[in-house]
């Protein structure tokens, strides 16, 4: 990839808006980051300090916060910074770096939306074979196979982008090393990586979907069939708050990744990559656990023996 670059570093172009406004962005991504960090964190600490929640669930939203986390960590950090105090360049290694792993994990989250919808899947309508079904080995394995299959994809997405020519200008037009921007800011025919990214991602992309959206269509079903009204209201709000994440989550990245105008708009893909870089790792705790009621019976016991303890 050396032999292919004369350049040693990009210049991250970002918002092109008033320097004001850009002090604006900095403060928010700096106040989503810190939510962020702190509400995925906290998930992970009540998942693993409570028995009752070492569930096969539970055990995929521990693993969503701690992807979350890794997630938001690789760019809203150098987003805020960028905003802020204008350092806008990022060498050619780091750049191809936040690549890869910002690919890996994307694709991970996608593997794991799918494998939370599978599991729910199980439980509401099979729930007699759920506990055979959603095993230890089979979860772990789902987990592990969620990463390999982000890590193949980072790694053909970032070898076919870095394998191009850059000889200048050597602005990217995004806040972060995405892959459509990256590409856009080659001087080679980049046709071919056009259609790799496209028939990779829009596979993944389309697969995953069409497990999550197939699963909740079964769970709907299920649901409408249940005689109590108010299991059925319990059912459908906590899949109405899934079916949101997921759909703008899956919205998202098939615009940007999916469509074969995926790397002409880049203004616009700069504003609706900002939902699942920094604004859905931030909602997912919130939407997927903190409307849990096994989760607020978890935190209203540790409130509880927090007041004992202090009297």
């Amino acid at each position: 990839m050396g032999n292919t670059t004369k350049v040693t570093e990009f210049i991250l172009v970002g918002f092109k808006s008033h320097p004001r406004l850009q002090i604006l962005l900095a403060v928010l991504f700096s106040i989503i980051y810190v939510v962020t960090v702190v509400g995925n964190a906290c998930m992970i600490l009540i998942i693993r300090t409570d028995s009752k929640l070492h569930t096969p669930m539970y055990f995929f939203l521990e693993n969503l916060s701690i992807l979350d986390i890794c997630y938001s960590s690789l760019i809203t950090p150098k987003a805020a910074l960028t905003f802020s105090l204008s350092r806008r360049v990022i060498s050619y290694n780091v750049c191809a770096s936040q690549m890869f792993f910002f690919s890996l994990f994307g694709t991970a989250e996608a593997f794991f939306l799918a494998v939370m919808a599978y599991d729910r899947f199980t439980a509401i309508c099979n729930p007699l074979l759920y506990q055979i079904t959603m095993n230890r080995r089979l979860c772990v394995f789902l987990v592990v196979g969620s990463y390999l299959s982000g890590c193949m994809n980072s790694t053909i997405q970032t070898g076919f982008t870095f394998s191009l020519s850059f000889c200048g200008p050597k602005e990217i037009n995004h806040f972060f090393c995405d892959v459509p921007a990256v590409m856009h800011a080659s001087c080679s025919d980049t046709r071919v990586n056009e259609i790799v990214m496209l028939a990779v991602c829009g596979s993944i992309i389309v697969g995953t979907a069409l497990v999550v959206f197939s699963s909740y269509g079964y769970i709907i079903i299920t649901i409408i069939q249940m005689p109590s009204a108010e299991s059925r209201h319990k059912a459908f709000s906590t899949c109405s708050s899934h079916m949101l994440a997921v759909s703008l989550f899956f919205g998202t990245v098939f615009f940007m990744y999916a469509q074969p105008a995926a790397t002409s708009s880049p203004d616009k893909s700069n504003t609706i990559s900002i939902l699942y870089t920094v604004v859905i790792p931030m909602l997912n705790p919130f939407i997927y656990t903190l409307r849990n009621t096994e989760v607020k019976g978890s935190l209203k016991k540790r409130k509880v023996q927090v007041e004992i303890f202090t009297l």
